[in-house]
């Protein structure tokens, strides 16, 4: 088991465990430190979302940055045991909810509405697009809500009618696209 260490606010150079295996790909720090300085003073008081969380990375930085509260999404149960003992060890238990069940399940129980929601699956699928629509259908956007989408710069971000990409950034592998839901 390795760690990555979070990169801004009250939690600054804390450590969070990453498991072991290939069952999570932590976002490199640099892309996490361009996406938060890209993000800025949208991430205080927000209402995260971390889907397909993997270690927490994103969630666990934006709770660091000053979000009020990170909903987890992670259906390889072992990873989401290891995310709730994260939160437990950075004294964040009260400000976090843990979901271990894959995201496409786990819309039916998320108690949105979300500012933020960070969306990291496996690079191997398809772009979530009808999983975003869905969020989008059960209320789980706030008004003006972001929407980040991490994917591997070798593929395109896809597109949907009721979403458009305000911006993407390519960080080597990693791509990101910040987008908003229509109205």
């Amino acid at each position: 088991m390795g760690s990555l260490r979070l990169t801004g606010g009250a939690l600054r150079s804390r450590r969070v465990p990453t498991p072991a295996g290939r069952n999570v790909r932590p976002t490199p720090a640099r892309v996490k430190e361009a996406l938060f300085s890209i993000l800025g003073d949208r991430v205080a008081e927000a209402s995260v979302l971390d889907l397909f969380a993997g270690t927490g990375a994103l969630g666990f930085e934006a709770l660091s940055r000053g979000a009020a509260h990170a909903t987890f999404v992670e259906g390889h149960r072992p990873t989401a045991n290891a995310l709730s003992a994260t939160a437990s060890a950075l004294g964040l238990t009260d400000r976090t909810t843990v979901i271990a069940a894959p995201a496409e399940r786990a819309v039916v129980r998320l108690d949105g509405p979300y500012d933020l929601i960070f969306a990291d699956p496996p690079y191997a699928l398809a772009p979530p697009w009808e999983l975003f629509a869905a969020l989008r259908d059960r209320a789980a956007f706030a008004p003006g809500a972001m929407l980040v989408y991490e994917y591997s710069s070798r593929n395109a971000a896809g597109v949907h009618p009721r979403f458009t990409i305000d911006r993407t950034e390519r960080y080597g592998e990693v791509a990101l696209a910040f987008v908003h839901a229509h109205d």
